[in-house]
């Protein structure tokens, strides 16, 4: 059996024994490294590691450098990062460590227990992505066995016939292993929320019962507890949606945008007051849709533009659409009918070079405590659209607003024409 390797990167030979010691039962493959350039020589050479456990406070080069360093490398890039430190960082260096290249970190003195659980995580995710490189790779020899057999042999049509057969059952289990990871990121998250329930009750029974008894600096690290529960739990939520998304098999079916849309603003009616925004929303026809999916995906563009506007500029929000005939690349082409939705606003923007980047997973242009969020958001709105074969885009620039741009293929059943727009008020 082949064994997972973790790489330790510690300035202290104490602390590189006592982390090899307590990860020792689970069989694991430790390689040390003393400091941030020693850990750069050995991935020279090696690069099969499931997980880097690394010190932020070394000499010379310390964790967030020496990362930043390990991920300019392309074939490094799939390593996860997991930084030790004795030290309460702020937010600011917090977001620094994971732009740098963290997933998580681990407090000293360590906790044996939850350092085991957390490398057991990440490590066991190692193992599934190896997994589909392995299968991906298979499926490359196989596409070039197929083209060597046609070009050089001129295979017959049942040898074609055959090998075509053996390339669709690879893609079959590529699909399968796609769908187990979804599985597995839904059913990680759904066992997460019963600890992460606990963790908040007793926290907040703790901050009620001993308030009178706790320093300010107590109740400041209650606070952060609380805190952080909060920011897991949505993200969590997050992550339990989006995996949902996959195995949504609900069936189109007529659906008034207008009145999904109309709802959303109800329930951000306090922000829209707050912010004295002003929305105008034309009218969107019938579409025969995924009912569940319009909520989540126009909550969370219209959340977001209400979030990321400019200080001291009233926010300006217009919904419009219109009917094109589009190929699935979005030019007009005559190709196929499709509505197009258009969420524009004033807000900050971004530069047109992220309009890709920002429907990744955990992407987030925006940092600091008043643009809170998980980075899930607008991945989740691309699946949305994935679901119903559109797409979605984006127009932007810095302190010039943006405008988010959803296509929905038109199928039979729908729609009227597109209405004069009416005006929704503060």
């Amino acid at each position: 059996m082949i064994q997972d390797k973790i790489l330790l990167v510690d300035d202290r030979e104490d602390n590189l024994m006592s982390i090899e010691l307590t990860l020792e039962p689970d069989g694991y493959q430790c390689v040390k490294a003393r400091s941030g350039r020693e850990a750069l020589k050995i991935l020279l050479n090696q690069f099969d590691f499931a997980l880097i456990l690394m010190d932020v406070n070394m000499p010379n080069l310390n964790g967030f450098d020496t990362a930043t360093l390990i991920y300019e490398r392309e074939r490094l890039r799939h390593i996860p990062i997991i930084f030790i430190t004795a030290n309460n960082y702020g937010d600011e260096n917090m977001f620094k460590g994971y732009r740098s290249g963290a997933v998580d970190y681990i407090y000293k003195p360590v906790n044996p227990a939850l350092l085991r659980t957390k490398v057991g995580v990440f490590v066991d995710l190692y193992r599934k992505n190896r997994q589909l490189r392995e299968q991906e790779r298979r499926m490359s020899i196989i596409n070039k066995n197929l083209e060597e057999e046609i070009s050089e042999r001129k295979a017959s049509e049942e040898k074609v016939n055959e090998l075509n057969h053996q390339l669709l059952e690879y893609i079959g289990r590529l699909e399968a292993a796609n769908t187990e990871l979804d599985r597995f990121a839904f059913m990680a998250s759904h066992d997460l929320q019963e600890p992460l329930r606990k963790i908040r009750m007793f926290c907040d029974r703790l901050s009620i019962k001993y308030r009178d008894r706790l320093d300010e600096e107590g109740q400041m690290f209650i606070n952060r507890i609380q805190n952080s529960g909060a920011r897991m739990q949505a993200l969590i939520e997050d992550i339990l949606t989006f995996s949902k998304i996959s195995f949504d098999n609900n069936p189109l079916e007529e659906t008034d945008v207008n009145s999904v849309i109309k709802e959303i603003l109800s329930e951000l009616d306090d922000q829209i007051v707050e912010k004295k925004a002003v929305i105008t929303v034309g009218e969107i026809p019938k579409l025969n849709l995924i009912q569940g999916l319009m909520y989540p995906l126009f909550q969370n563009l219209l959340s977001n533009a209400l979030k990321y506007s400019r200080k001291d500029v009233r926010p300006e929000i217009s919904i419009s659409s219109e009917m094109l005939e589009l190929n699935e690349n979005g030019d007009e082409n005559q190709i196929g009918k499709y509505c197009r939705i258009y969420i524009r606003d004033n807000g900050l923007g971004f530069e047109q070079q992220y309009a890709e980047k920002i429907f990744a997973m955990f992407s987030r242009l925006h940092q600091g405590p008043e643009y809170q969020g998980t980075g899930i958001g607008l991945a989740l709105c691309k699946k949305i659209l994935e679901q119903h074969k559109g797409f979605i885009s984006a127009r932007s620039a810095v302190n010039k607003g943006a405008t988010f741009i959803l296509s929905f293929p038109v199928y039979n059943s729908v729609a009227a024409e597109v209405p004069t727009r009416a005006r929704v008020e503060d």
